[in-house]
């Protein structure tokens, strides 16, 4: 589905389904240097049952016109603008680690629309190492490599996975490498600016969950289970054995989780 909104010709994945204005809506906001693809099955699920699915490509991103933005800020006002051209009514929003902190503050800004908030793979704060920073800023391939190692959990390196022949390492690399190096260094240098985590949980009173993994290594999950406190309707849920790629190394237990508040 193409949305026009603030200036931008933006890609929005619906899951299979048509887009209804009458039904409420599921939108998922990905991560740095990512697209709407991380969201393959959760995203077809919430198609066919009942819901209306937005899963945005941000700019210069997937298939949306570049260039990135670099305020998590902006993205959050992007997304929001594109709900509102697409003519969503009531929604949720689920941001994966980039995409969470966006969800967050597009989250503090939609008032009464929100009707659910999912933060997966996030921290209140989220700092990038200044040599991650430059290698992105240099588009070295290093930089991917990086993010890779440092997302997956143990188990997903190791080549376990429900289905036979799926190689998460490969996969990761694969959807990195497509994205533009100068998105994914807006990106990373968004979320090592941002700093209104707090504020913007002070303004969300939509039930909110903090699904996080227990082997992450990107977003450690002892760094955010207690930042669940700060949402006037908050709670954390920590899955074991999964890192910071949880849609994917396990999709069925990530689904299970959001249709709580989706």
């Amino acid at each position: 589905m193409e949305i026009a909104a603030a200036g931008r010709a933006l890609f929005a994945a619906t899951g299979g389904r048509d887009f209804d204005p009458a039904l409420p809506c599921a939108v998922f906001i990905h991560g740095a240097g990512m697209d709407h693809t991380v969201w393959a099955l959760q995203t077809r699920w919430f198609a066919h049952h009942g819901r209306n699915v937005l899963a945005l490509d941000l700019p210069g991103h997937g298939r949306s016109a570049g260039p990135g933005l670099r305020r998590i800020e902006d993205m959050a006002d992007c997304v929001l603008a594109a709900l509102a051209a697409a003519g969503a009514g009531r929604f949720a929003l689920i941001g994966h680690s980039m995409g969470a902190l966006v969800a967050l503050e597009a989250a503090a800004r939609a008032g009464p629309a929100l009707a659910g908030l999912a933060l997966l793979g996030m921290t209140p704060r989220m700092p990038v190492h200044p040599d991650l920073l430059a290698a992105a800023e240099a588009g070295a391939h290093g930089a991917v490599e990086l993010m890779v190692g440092w997302s997956l959990g143990r188990p997903a390196q190791l080549g376990g996975n429900d289905a036979p022949g799926l190689w998460l390492t490969g996969e990761a690399l694969r959807l990195l490498e497509r994205a533009p190096g100068s998105s994914l260094a807006a990106d990373l240098a968004a979320c090592d600016a941002y700093r209104g985590a707090l504020a913007a949980a002070g303004r969300v009173t939509a039930p909110t969950l903090l699904l996080l993994g227990g082997d992450d290594r990107m977003t450690p999950a002892a760094k955010a289970v207690d930042f669940a406190r700060a949402f006037a309707a908050g709670r954390s849920e920590v899955l074991p054995r999964v890192g910071h790629m949880m849609m994917l190394e396990d999709p069925m237990r990530t689904l299970a989780a959001l249709r709580e508040v989706a």
